[in-house]
């Protein structure tokens, strides 16, 4: 899998960081999504699929390796 952030359409909601904070932080400056981990690590494509649709502004991208 892949993940990508688009910063500028985050609104620094953090619910990605609440439900997987070893892939993505918000930044100490604005709040912004910081993504830590681009493979999604041992989080499987579900969870990090779970993150995207969560995502209030759209600002994450999952794609399956497969893809």
């Amino acid at each position: 899998m892949r993940i990508t952030v688009d910063k500028s359409k985050c609104i620094g909601a953090g619910l990605c960081a609440l439900r997987l904070p070893t892939v993505f932080e918000q930044d100490a400056d604005e709040g912004l999504v910081e993504l830590l981990d681009a493979t999604g690590g041992q989080h499987s494509y579900d969870e990090v699929s779970q993150a995207e649709y969560e995502c209030p502004s759209q600002a994450i991208a999952v794609t399956d390796a497969a893809t």
